[in-house]
């Protein structure tokens, strides 16, 4: 007789507690439920409120992407209000947005994500020990690190934005702040000191030299070519996460989605891809097209609001919470993005992958997407993105000018979409009479962690659940790993709550099928 256990497993250590159903069926999952579990509503708080009221509204969504909500809000202001910012604002809104991606990835990989390395499971691995000296929550040696070395590269936003998190610097036709030369002096030190511990902690070579990797052999070259490699974390990491099988799990649907990001301003040397640069584009595996916001629908039939038929579309999208039960098939408080009618993953290896990055590229047409190429993918983002943080930082030097005034913004419509440190990031905003009357935001987190829509196709990280081994169900750590790869922000997607003894518990029941 076929033994089926279903796992209810609430996981800490993403943004906000995020509720994980699955059926293993045979020792391997056979389906999974991600549920948000409690509204967020600040679609409904910003209706009614001025225009600039959401520059200091939405950065509250969450504490840890607050520079990209931030950024969002002022990118569809300024196209409601059909003003340009001038270049040195261009470069100063990217350099903010990507101190926070480099920290970001950095704690997530380094204190969310390798916790699960030294769960007792692999205690019998041969690398075990060396995963307890580095990653041990609150004692390891790369933690404790991690944690004094982004806090300093934070110090980037505040000089120039006043405060982080929760900054509102940013404004329609620019930034509010005027940094002078000593201020930008300032914040290449502190970049410079966090390339050096990148480098030498990290990596364990030059940015040049790792981004010299451009193929599945090329990880096994440069793990062999020194000490160096092999015994810095990205290197530690590579070796331990082959060794437990996290390039074997986690594949999902193996679409991806980028809106693109980070402006390319004008008179600079940096090169991007397109108008960004961080590409925009979508992709089935790894064929990649042309991006386009038109596309992208949200469904709720499977999300505790009220139902329309088929998605909507953002500036037509509803809000309307209707806290059902699960009798309705209703299980997340997260709505349902899909793109031309596919749900697609999105996030660094996303970005990777739309970029067309040889690296990834080749990891990804060889095995399709796993935990492991996910979070190799974080770990290696901040490489791509100090070279150009150093050159804007440069190029702002020479000139004042960081503001260009609009015109008082009555009405209009208007969407800024940008790349969170956890992936596509929107909001989409309808202003009538000076006040705001339309707002909707689908956050990286809705793409990655979302229901079933309404032809009953699994989300993202629903879908990379499906055939992953559980060795041991009172002890899932497989379901960790992968929902950990997707760097989960339910923060910014759902609101937390308290659920009493469950929070935290895993609780296994097992019924004989």
């Amino acid at each position: 007789m076929m033994q089926k256990v279903m796992i209810n497993a609430p996981l800490n250590r993403v943004e906000g507690d995020l509720e994980i159903r699955t059926e293993v069926d045979g020792g391997r999952v056979s389906d999974a439920w991600c549920s948000g579990t409690m509204y967020r509503g600040f679609e409904k708080i910003l209706a009614g409120r001025g225009p600039l009221d959401g520059l200091v509204i939405t950065p509250r969504i969450c504490g840890i992407c607050t520079t990209s909500h931030l950024t969002a809000a002022v990118k569809a202001l300024d196209m409601i209000a059909g003003v340009f910012p001038p270049p040195n604002a261009v470069r100063i809104r990217n350099l903010t947005l990507m101190a926070e991606h480099i920290q970001s990835d950095m704690r997530h990989a380094f204190l969310m994500f390798a916790a699960d390395l030294v769960n007792p499971a692999y205690r019998d691995v041969p690398l075990f020990d060396e995963a307890v000296r580095r990653y041990q929550p609150f004692k390891g040696e790369t933690v404790i690190e991690t944690i004094k070395e982004t806090k300093k590269v934070l110090e980037i936003i505040a000089i120039v934005g006043g405060e982080w998190p929760h900054s509102s610097y940013m404004v329609p036709g620019g930034i509010v702040s005027n940094p002078a030369s000593g201020d930008l002096m300032e914040c290449l030190l502190l970049l410079k000191q966090y390339r050096s511990w990148y480098e030498k902690r990290i990596l364990g070579c030059s940015l040049e030299r790792w981004l010299d990797v451009r193929s599945s052999s090329d990880i096994d070259v440069w793990l062999e070519e020194n000490n160096l490699h092999r015994e810095s974390d990205l290197g530690f990491y590579i070796r331990f996460a082959r060794e437990i099988g996290l390039d074997r799990i986690g594949r999902g649907h193996g679409n991806f989605i980028s809106y693109g990001s980070l402006d390319i301003p004008e008179g600079t040397k940096v090169k991007g891809k397109g108008k960004h640069l961080v590409a925009s584009g979508f992709a089935q595996g790894i064929k990649v097209t042309d991006f386009s916001h038109e596309k992208i629908l949200e469904h709720v039939s499977h999300s505790w609001f009220m139902d329309y038929n088929g998605g909507r579309h953002p500036f037509n999208g509803e809000t309307i919470p209707y806290a059902s039960g699960r009798e309705s098939g209703k299980y997340s408080w997260a709505k349902s993005p899909r793109y031309d009618a596919l749900p697609a993953e999105t996030g660094p290896l996303a970005e990777m992958i739309t970029a067309e990055n040889p690296l990834f590229t080749d990891l990804v047409s060889r095995t399709g997407p796993s935990a492991f190429t996910r979070e190799l993918a974080r770990i290696s983002r901040p490489a791509y993105l100090m070279p150009a943080m150093e050159a804007w930082i440069l190029e702002s030097v020479s000139d004042g000018k960081f503001y260009t005034s609009p015109e008082e913004i009555i009405e209009g419509k208007g969407y800024g979409v940008t790349q969170a440190s956890r992936g596509a990031l929107g909001h989409w905003v309808q202003i009538e009479n000076g006040a705001i009357t339309h707002y909707q935001i689908i956050t990286p987190t809705a793409w990655n962690a979302s229901p079933r829509d309404s032809n009953g196709t699994r989300g993202p990280l629903e879908e990379a659940l499906i055939g992953t081994e559980i060795k041991d169900p009172s002890n899932p750590v497989e379901l960790g790993h992968v929902v950990r790869s997707f760097d989960c922000c339910l923060v910014c997607t759902v609101h937390t709550v308290n659920r009493g003894k469950e929070i935290g518990r895993v609780k296994v029941g097992a019924a004989i099928l």
